[in-house]
């Protein structure tokens, strides 16, 4: 389909381009189009270095102390009949 265009199609087709936008015009789409190529590629690489792994920090273990709850072979102390 695209293989009936060639150098001089593509340049009387920039031409009509311009005579249509004007230079001045084309002048700012394309340097709204670079930066914002530009804004993209930052912020590709700011999505690059907030990929990188990081080191977590040092967490602090702290001692599990058993559970105090009475065994099947300690018998409850009764405080009430004084024996």
């Amino acid at each position: 389909m695209l293989s009936g265009i060639s150098l001089p199609h593509i340049l009387l087709l920039l031409l009509i381009v311009v005579m249509v936008f004007g230079t001045s015009k084309l002048k700012n789409v394309g340097k709204d189009l670079g930066s914002a190529i530009k804004g993209f590629k930052e912020s590709m690489k700011g999505e690059d270095e907030a990929a990188t792994p990081v080191a977590p920090p040092p967490q602090i273990q702290q001692a599990q102390t058993p559970p105090t709850q009475p065994t099947a072979t300690q018998q409850p102390t009764d405080t009430k009949s004084g024996q």
